[in-house]
C-alpha cells in the first residue's frame, strides 16, 4: 500500500476565535488516514526527547502557507514584507553607489 506524504490544513474556527485548528492528514491507498489528538508526558528535564512530529521541507512549506492563510503572519516581520523592506534599502545603496557626483 503506497503511503503519500502528510497533508496539512489550518483553520480558524468561528466559534473559537483565539485558536487555530490544525489538521493532519496522509492518503493511504485509496483511504484517508487522520491524525489524532497529542499526548503528554511527564519526563525528566534531561531526558532524549524525540520530536512529535517529523516533515519533510515541503511539508513545512504546505502548513506555512496553510497558517498563512489562516491569518497567521510572523511577529518578527520577517517574510516577504521583512524582505522587501531589505531589498528596498539595498537597492537605495546601491543607487547611490551608482549615481553619487553624477549629474541626471
Amino acid at each position: 500500500m503506497k503511503m503519500h506524504p502528510l497533508e496539512f490544513r489550518a483553520f480558524r474556527e468561528p466559534y473559537a476565535l483565539d485558536a487555530i485548528a490544525i489538521y493532519i492528514s496522509q492518503r493511504v491507498g485509496d483511504s484517508v488516514a487522520y491524525a489524532e489528538s497529542i499526548t503528554f508526558r511527564k519526563v525528566p528535564e534531561s531526558a532524549r526527547l524525540d520530536p512529535v512530529l517529523r516533515i519533510e521541507p515541503g511539508q513545512a512549506q504546505q502548513l506555512m502557507d496553510e497558517l498563512w492563510r489562516a491569518g497567521i503572519r510572523p511577529t518578527d516581520g520577517a517574510g516577504s514584507v521583512g524582505q522587501l523592506a531589505a531589498t528596498e534599502r539595498h537597492l537605495e545603496d546601491m543607487r547611490k553607489l551608482v549615481f553619487e557626483g553624477r549629474k541626471v
